[in-house]
């Protein structure tokens, strides 16, 4: 099934331009055109938008992620590469996690304060 540029926008949360400036940095393929010039994306394009946006959550530059995808492109004879590359990231994403959930924890304890001082200012007559 070809998607159009909006429905790819809309199903993956990426701006019209951010998709085109990622195909110009070379993190996404470049896109089949039909016969009237539009713009076919596929599947495969789609799961590669959210490669790029999972591996831009973790804070990897976009340098990194189109060395990554140039591994790709070269095969198979490139995957412990890009495992290699993948398990550090994931090793980054991991050490995140305690303290992403310590910070919504405090976030929690102060939104707590606050809506405590909220109730005992709603009782007042």
């Amino acid at each position: 099934m070809a998607y159009t540029v909006k429905e790819i926008s809309e199903k993956t949360g990426i701006t019209p331009y951010t998709l085109r400036f990622y195909e110009k940095e070379g993190v996404l393929p470049i896109v089949d055109r039909d016969a009237n010039g539009a713009r076919m994306f596929s599947e495969h394009y789609i799961d590669c938008v959210e490669t790029v946006q999972a591996l831009r959550s973790t804070g990897l530059p976009l340098a990194e992620i189109k060395q990554y995808v140039e591994l790709y492109k070269n095969g198979n004879s490139t995957l412990q590469q890009r495992k290699k590359m993948l398990v550090h990231q994931k090793s980054k994403v991991e050490e995140q996690i305690p303290l992403l959930i310590k910070t919504l924890e405090k976030i929690n304890y102060k939104l707590a304060l606050i809506d405590a001082q909220e109730n005992k200012f709603e009782k007042l007559p």
